[in-house]
Formats: structure tokens, sequence, C-alpha cells
């Protein structure tokens, strides 16, 4: 039996769930890592000493697998660090409704059951911390990316109805609401946001990261359910 606390991070081959996972590397905190892409994660997970799991988090085999590992490795679970999206975007005449489904599937139903999945296990022992990587565009919206904020709102909407839920109880949830982050979320777009937002100086990965742990490193009586952080430049 481990005293570290434990944390399941979800997409953390790269970008923010690689800085998050580096930062609570740091902090003694034994580590859970997934994403899809094997080779990155487990690169990722050599350099921490750290357990990996490589899945699609549609599948419910993946997630259920994720609390499975936890117990059988630490015998324990604490944190769930609810990073894994994507994002689809373009015009009407331009989107691709199959990505968009896609994203919907990864955004939402697979948080979703990682939330639940988790929270039932937390839920007995009257303990444990959810942090919902959401996005500004959860709390705001603008043209072309309605369906992935679409995604995030509803991110934020479970989480604060559980928020209410648990109120009275141990577990915390906690939402964090970046603006653009320097990451391989917007690989594929033709215009990078930097460019279209004319940011020059975007949050980096290890900013987030750093928040992580200030939500984490708060006393029990104190509940932070959101934090929205945004680049200096950022309008929105």
């Amino acid at each position: 039996m481990t005293d570290s606390q434990v944390a399941v991070i979800t997409g953390a081959s790269s970008g923010i769930g690689r800085a998050v996972a580096e930062e609570l590397s740091k902090r003694d905190y034994k580590l859970i890592l997934t994403a899809r892409n094997e080779g990155k994660l487990k690169k990722v997970a050599d350099e921490l000493k750290a357990v990996w799991i490589a899945g699609d988090l549609t599948n419910n085999e993946v997630q259920n697998k994720l609390l499975d590992v936890s117990y059988q490795k630490y015998q324990r679970c604490d944190i769930l660090i609810n990073n894994a999206g994507m994002i689809a975007g373009g015009t009407i005449e331009a989107i691709d409704l199959a990505q968009v489904t896609e994203m919907v599937r990864v955004n939402v139903e697979a948080a979703f059951r990682l939330i639940y999945l988790f929270l039932k296990d937390f839920k007995p022992k009257n303990r444990g911390h959810i942090i919902n990587i959401s996005s500004v565009m959860g709390t705001k919206v603008r043209e072309t990316v309605g369906a992935y904020s679409g995604t995030k709102y509803a991110l934020e909407a479970l989480s604060e109805a559980l928020r209410l839920e648990l109120a009275g109880t141990k577990i915390k949830i906690s939402c964090l609401e970046p603006g653009l982050v320097m990451t391989e979320l917007h690989r594929n777009w033709e215009v990078h946001p930097q460019i279209s937002m004319g940011i020059t100086n975007p949050l980096q990965p290890a900013d987030i990261a750093e928040k992580v742990w200030y939500i984490l490193n708060q006393p029990e009586h104190v509940s932070i359910p959101r934090i929205m952080v945004l680049p200096q430049e950022h309008k929105i």
C-alpha cells in the first residue's frame, strides 16, 4: 500500500496531460497514464516511472481498466485528471460531421463515463478529486467551433451539478478552463488559432499543470469549482 496519492491522467502522451504528469511526478504522486498513441505514451511513462495503459477512451474496457489497474498496482485511487479531448471545427459548408461525432464521443461520452465510474469508487470512501480540463470555450462561443464549445459546456454543466450533489462530502470536482495553449490540439488546422487570434505569447502546457497542482494543494475545507487561465493577449 502506497502512502503517495494515486492519480489517473487521460490524454497523457503530450501537451497538457504530459505536463500534468510531469508536475505530479515531481510531487511524488503515483501515476496511471493513458492515451491512444502507445509509442509516445510509453516514452512518457518510462521517463516518469509511471504505469501506462494505451487505448481508446470511448472503449468501456479501457475505462474500467484504468481504475482496476490503479487498485492492482497501488491498492487505491485518489484523483482523476480528465484531460483527453479533441476539437473539430469549420464553417457549415466545411465541417466534417464524422469528426464532430467522434469529438462528442471523446469529449462528452468518454468523459462522462469516466467521471461517474470514478465517483462511484470515491463516494463510499468519502474522498477523491476529479479535475476536468475544460476550456474557455466551455463558457463562451465563437463562430466555427460551436460544436466544440457545446462539448465543453456539457462538461461544465455536469461538473457543477456533481459539485452540488457532493457538497458536504470530502469529494471535490474542479474545472480548469484554459485559453489558447500550445499543444497538438490544432495540428491539423489550416490556420492556427495563434495566428488568427494574433496571440504572440500563448499559454504553455506547464502553465496549466501548475494550476492543477494549485487546485490539488488546497486545504481540505477549500473547494475550487473552476479556474479560467488566459494568455494576456486573449481577447475572447
